[in-house]
This record gives C-alpha cells, structure tokens and sequence, in this order.
C-alpha cells in the first residue's frame, strides 16, 4: 500500500510520538514546533575558545539539526512508509569527534570540491600550490577547509520556508588559493519538507570554486548497516574515469555495459564486486558522472535513491554538471556514530553535486574559474518521500 507523504506528514506534524534530541528512534517529534524559528544551542567548544553552536529546524515533516562547525548537518530526520522517523545521514555525538576524526560527514566543502592533481594549477599564465592532503593531491579544500572553518549562522522565515544563512570568508591564500572568497549558503526547509541548498561566492581576484555537500545517506537510518541494497538511478550517460590517485583522465567514458550504468534503478551493491579497473581504484564506486543535462540555471532531477525496505525516497535536483557518487569505500570500523553504531564499508553513500573533479587541469571539463565582478551560483535540492 502506497502511503503518501501528505499523509506521512501530517501525522509526523500532529506529533503522534516523541523524541529527544540526539536520538534516532523510530518516532520523532519534530524539535521545535513545525515550521516555526529555528532554535539554536551550544554544542561545544574548539581549542581556542570558539563556540560552536547547533541550530535545530523542523518544516514539512523533516527535521534538520546543523552545526556552524562547516556548516555540517549533524542529522537529517524523515518518516518511513509507517510515518517512523529514522536520522538518515551519519554524524556524531560530540564536537571533539568532529574536530579530531570525521571523513567530512554532513560537512560544506570548498573551497574546491573533490581533487585536484598534485595540488596544483595555472590560471592566468600564475601556477599556483594549494593544500595537499590526500596522497599527493588536494582534497576538498585541502587541511582545513571549509568544512573545518566556523561559520556565522542566522536563522530566517520566508512565508512557510524555514532556514539558515551561513556566511564564511576565505582570505586571500588560504590553503594556496587566490582571492578574498566571500561565501554565503542557504539552507531552507520548505514546507512540503525539501532540504535545498543555494550556494553564492564572490572574488576580488581570479580563483577556482567547486562547493557541495558531503552528507553521507542511509535511507535505513544511520544505524541500517549496508546501502548495497539501496536502489539508485542516475541521469548520466557517461562517467570520468579516474588513474590509482582517483584523478580523472580526462575521458568521458560511456556507462553502457560497465558497472557505472545507473541509468535505470538497480541497488547499489549489483556490481560494486564486479572486476573492473575503475572499481579497484576506487575500492568500490568514488566517481563523477557526467550528468546528460549538463549546466542549468535551475535545478533538474538528477539522482533516486530509495531504501525498499523502510520506502524512504531521496530525489535530487541540481544545476550542477556532475554528480560524485561514492559509497562509502574507507569506512573501516574506526568510527561510532551519533546513534551508538560503528561504520564499515558501504554503511552510507555520498551523492555530491558538484563540477568535475580536477577542472582546474582539464581543459575540456567545464570551467570552475570565478573572476571578480562575477557570481558563483549552484542550487541542490533534496526531496523526500515514502512509498
């Protein structure tokens, strides 16, 4: 029986059960009243004194909890197909657990998403050395990217949406890259339950941006074990192949007749075993899609992934021209999430949207160059349902 999420909703709204923060129950209360004003609390403090606070939101049936610590999305609450509400990203408890171990979970990443080769680039005729911190190249902003940067938080209401604006400057030369950045993201809950994401920058100087998000989704719950039975689709016809460092060739290689073919929906784990190259470089799937759409001033679906077992669905919509699908392949074990259960191998997947890994190096790969006088602009929207 196909349960709609107006009716899912609905009871999650009346509040037939309750919760305290923190936990992952099987029913929630929304923290805070329904589409009312963002709360907000201390979750902790850095070394150095900075307090670090925790905003918790509640629009649409679906239940936020961020952190100013990079912006990161401590949990992600929404109901199964029986109106049971599970947190589906992964997190932690404690800010000192972020600070000292996280593999950027729910994290805001920049000032360039992905990898750049050997940590390095040119523009304009200037080579450049950023940050390197995975292997030989830079990962998601290299040591201490934004998702290791405090933000400045305010809470807003626009009609039935709810949300945060988070505002962070990057200096001229932070972590090797040029130009004073001056970023802003939005995030709203809309009251049908959407979790978008609007992401703005500008520059005084000519630099490379690439921003996302690094939510890690079980639709299970973060305690669910496995995503291999997830089913996922993507709108991509071709893929970016990577060498050992997982640095693209530069090919848009054709997803037909690979394991990369996710065109139509299968689960996650069909051919995450399969013998190919590209899979052992990646110990599983930790790729960009080329998305058929490309570039678009509005966002378009892209992604599905659904949990057939608790019937939760996440659609995402994206301007964006690429989608890094990684499932989750260093996990090891290492970890205790916010819910008391330790992360192995393939026990959440990230679905970043993003502009192709290496673009700085890679010509043929659509631009991530913002100069002065322009504005960066990328939107992503998380739908979710239950059927």
């Amino acid at each position: 029986m196909k349960t709609s999420r107006r009716t899912v909703m609905a009871a999650a709204a009346a509040g037939l059960a309750a919760t305290t923060i923190g936990t992952t129950t099987a029913h929630a209360h929304p923290h805070g009243s329904e589409g009312g004003q963002p709360e907000r609390e201390l979750f902790g403090k850095l070394a150095d004194g900075t307090k670090v606070y925790r905003w918790s939101l509640a629009n649409g049936g679906t239940q936020l909890k961020v952190l100013s610590y990079g912006g990161i999305v401590q949990s992600l609450e929404i109901p199964d197909r029986h109106g049971r509400y599970k947190n589906v990203s992964l997190g932690f408890d404690s800010l000192e657990e972020y600070v000292a171990s996280s593999p950027y979970f729910g994290a805001l990443i920049g000032r360039y998403g992905n990898r750049i080769a050997r940590g390095k680039f040119t523009l304009d005729g200037k080579a450049y050395q950023v940050s390197v911190n995975d292997g030989e190249n830079s990962l998601h902003g290299g040591s201490k990217g934004f998702d290791k940067r405090v933000w400045d938080v305010e809470s807003f209401t626009s009609g039935s949406d709810i949300g945060l604006i988070l505002h962070y400057t990057s200096v001229d030369g932070e972590m090797g890259y040029p130009g004073t950045l001056r970023v802003k993201v939005t995030y709203t809950l809309t009251r049908r339950g959407d979790w978008r994401v609007d992401y703005a920058a500008t520059t005084d100087k000519a630099t490379v941006v690439n921003l996302t998000s690094h939510v890690y989704w079980n639709l299970a719950g973060e305690d669910g074990g496995s995503v291999y039975d997830h089913e996922l689709s993507i709108g991509a016809s071709r893929y970016t192949p990577v060498d050992s460092g997982l640095i693209p060739t530069g090919e848009l290689a054709r997803v037909a007749g690979t394991p990369f073919d996710y065109r139509r929906p299968k689960t996650v784990g069909e051919d995450i075993r399969a013998a190919h190259q590209q899979l052992l470089y990646g110990q599983g799937y930790d790729h960009n899609w080329v998305l058929d759409k490309g570039s678009t001033n509005a966002p378009q679906q892209i992604a599905t992934l659904r949990d057939p077992a608790s019937g939760r669905v996440l659609d995402i919509s994206t301007t964006e021209p690429g989608l890094q699908f990684y499932s989750g392949n260093f996990l090891d074990g290492t970890l205790v999430g916010s819910g008391g259960t330790i992360h192995r191998q393939g026990d959440a997947l990230c679905l970043e949207t993003q502009h192709f890994p290496d673009s700085p190096n890679q010509p043929s790969f659509p631009s991530t160059v913002l100069r002065p006088g322009d504005t960066y602009r990328s939107t992503t929207v998380h739908r979710f349902s239950a059927r």
